[in-house]
């Protein structure tokens, strides 16, 4: 297995390397390239500015007063991520990447995470007001995710620049409680494996990010929305704020998706525009249901969702709690060994494991 992963990872920069040089080198004609099309255009953007991947890169920061303007301007998505930063931090602990937030411009506003503040790579990327934008430093999961609005994974020589090629990044764009991109979430390594699930963890931590901003909206109602069938109280659930008058505060992305009105520019919205039905039992049940009770609510497509209206400051919608992986590993232990009429040997052989696995999974002497 170990062989087969190397084999494969090399195969992989054998083809950024090709890539490399059909783009980015002196070939006439390029040659067919096996790179994702985001990635190309970003070379080719790049190369259109005049850079060259064997320039330094200096990875300047902005000024103080542009920096403390940033940081200030950015204050409510700085605190919503904290607390998602933090649990990334954890997530990454033994893995060797760690996380960085910016602005919509490419500005790191907030990093987090296993950071080597003696390596410089590290320190330099990860400084608040250092501008990591296309512009200034390439092709990164940064630009790319600003640029091309959607979850991206960047490997080695993927980057563009030859400095910045010793980094593997996974980054997610943030989307406002308005729908418009705010900034970006990335997960950075330094020659690091390669881990492109990566993308995956930071388009949810994404997630997490807009929905915590959502709910820190002034509003009178919170409306969680979901379809029917699907739980609700996930962080796939659809969040929008309305005020008394039912005008929407804002949303996050899945109620853009469950409610496409909502994505539309123009004038601000009204829950008689999206629903078809008054709004005002919704605060009613908010008032009289303790913890919030599902309602169905009616689309004037004829589709129905259903819908949790919660009050500013009731406790979110009660999901059901995760059971450690060590409890439910524990439990089946338990149930062979019952099983096997308290037979430790036979519930060894039956899951696969030694008696002192057993032993000591069940803290038995």
């Amino acid at each position: 297995m170990g062989s087969s992963l190397a084999l494969a990872q090399r195969d992989r920069l054998a083809l950024i390397d090709s890539a490399r040089r059909a783009v980015l080198g002196a070939e006439q004609p390029p040659r067919p390239v096996a790179i994702e099309p985001w990635l190309e255009r970003s070379w080719r953007r790049c190369l259109a500015l005049g850079q060259r991947p064997e320039q330094r890169l200096a990875f300047d920061c902005v000024s103080a007063p542009a920096r403390a303007r940033i940081v200030e301007a950015n204050r409510s998505l700085i605190q919503a991520a904290r607390p998602v930063l933090e649990r990334l931090s954890e997530t990454l602990a033994s893995s060797r990447y760690f996380a960085v937030l910016t602005d919509r411009d490419g500005v790191v506003i907030d990093s987090h995470g296993p950071i080597d503040r003696a390596d410089p790579r590290a320190d330099l990327i990860t400084r608040i007001g250092v501008d990591l934008s296309e512009a200034a430093v390439g092709t990164t999961a940064i630009g790319a995710a600003l640029t091309e609005l959607q979850p991206v994974w960047l490997h080695r020589g993927e980057h563009f620049f030859a400095d910045t090629c010793v980094y593997s990044c996974a980054g997610a764009p943030l989307f406002g409680p308005d729908g418009r991109c705010i900034g970006m979430l990335d997960l950075t390594g330094i020659e690091a494996a390669e881990r492109p699930e990566l993308k995956h963890l930071a388009a949810q931590s994404a997630r997490s990010i807009e929905n915590a901003l959502v709910q820190r909206l002034p509003h009178a109602l919170l409306l969680r929305l979901n379809w029917p069938g699907r739980a609700l109280g996930g962080h796939d659930d659809g969040l929008v704020c309305l005020d008394a008058d039912g005008w929407v505060q804002g949303s996050n992305d899945a109620a853009r998706q469950m409610l496409p009105q909502l994505a539309l520019a123009g004038a601000p919205a009204h829950a008689g525009e999206l629903f078809a039905q008054r709004c005002e039992s919704w605060f009613d049940l908010a008032r009289r249901s303790a913890p919030p009770a599902p309602v169905e609510v009616a689309l004037w497509s004829g589709l129905r969702l259903q819908a949790v209206p919660q009050l500013p400051g009731q406790p979110p919608v009660a999901v059901a709690p995760k059971v450690p992986l060590r409890e439910v590993e524990i439990a089946l232990i338990r149930k062979a060994v019952a099983d096997a009429r308290g037979n430790v040997v036979k519930a060894a052989q039956a899951l696969g494991i030694s008696r002192a696995t057993v032993y000591r999974k069940l803290g038995r002497k």
